[in-house]
């Protein structure tokens, strides 16, 4: 007769817990860690910067994000600047919702060496009006909000080609009336917008156009028509692209003018997949079954209290 070793009640919790305690934080520990940087801007930070905290960990893929503020006062004191100290380092991808003044030259050349080390930047909307004094952001951005004197601007022809107009010609930045509009998938193998429709209609936002930089080693993911009836330029002026630098890896998109466009199932995906594709080359966040259509923009309901 075999005989039976019994053990003690406590060890047989802690034997049957363990594995799914140590599953559970392997699965915490595989999330990605973001940085959102906000404190200025000449939209409403305040109303934004929520939506993508909130939407980012929804997906699955990431840890709730840290949020470094700067200042807020433009007339903010030495001190005041000298507390801003992000650890870029810490971060698996940084997320920009700042359009302000100018940081600290060491916290410059902090995000330079962070990104060209193989970090990851993601820029949304008026992020990329932020900076024109400072070279390296303005490659790492390729197209930012700046006058027609700064560079070139870059769209495409009817035919899908690019066209670069010559600093001096053309059309600075700007945007017409904010509307819904149709986003067109250039990239369609592109990890980011690998299996979405290839053309569908955003909710109401500010369309920009006329974007100037040095746009090297730009990809355009996708783009937008900027309708002449709307304030446009009758032009397919880029809504997404990426540049390298260095190691690295920068995604901009130029949706999220405010909160109601950031609740755009469409633009969360996009910023969602391009925070962990910057991060990591790959993209793992599937497209949600009610993604927008080509004839429908669909926006996540307000919340009910």
């Amino acid at each position: 007769m075999k005989s039976f070793h019994w053990l003690p009640l406590a060890m047989l919790v802690a034997l049957m817990t363990s594995g799914t305690s140590q599953s559970t934080l392997a699965g915490e520990k595989d999330k990605l860690k973001v940085l959102i940087i906000d404190g200025q801007n000449n939209h409403n930070w305040r109303a934004t910067t929520p939506v993508l905290r909130k939407f980012l960990p929804a997906s699955g893929r990431f840890a709730p994000p840290d949020i470094a503020t700067t200042p807020t006062n433009k007339k903010a004191s030495q001190d005041e600047w000298d507390k801003f100290r992000p650890n870029f380092a810490a971060y698996d991808v940084v997320l920009s919702n700042y359009n302000g003044e100018l940081w600290p030259e060491d916290v410059q050349r902090s995000l330079e060496a962070y990104i060209k080390g193989g970090g990851a930047l993601v820029v949304v909307h008026a992020a990329n009006n932020a900076f024109p004094q400072w070279g390296e952001w303005n490659k790492m951005i390729g197209l930012g909000w700046r006058g027609n004197g700064f560079g070139d601007r870059v769209t495409l022809n009817d035919a899908g080609k690019t066209v670069r107009t010559p600093k001096g010609e053309g059309p600075g930045a700007g945007h017409g009336s904010q509307h819904e509009f149709s986003i067109v998938v250039r990239d369609t193998s592109h990890p980011v917008t690998k299996g979405m429709p290839a053309e569908w209609l955003h909710a109401k936002d500010e369309l920009y156009h006329g974007q100037r930089g040095p746009a090297l080693s730009m990809h355009i993911i996708a783009t937008a028509y900027s309708a002449k009836g709307n304030g446009g330029t009758s032009a397919h002026e880029p809504m997404i692209w990426w540049i390298p630098y260095g190691k690295g890896r920068v995604f901009t998109t130029v949706m999220g003018h405010g909160d109601y466009s950031m609740k755009c199932v469409g633009f969360q995906s996009v910023v969602s997949r391009g925070c962990e594709w910057a991060a990591t080359g790959k993209v793992t966040i599937p497209i949600p079954d009610n993604f927008p259509t080509a004839d429908k923009s669909i926006s996540i309901p307000k919340e009910t209290k």
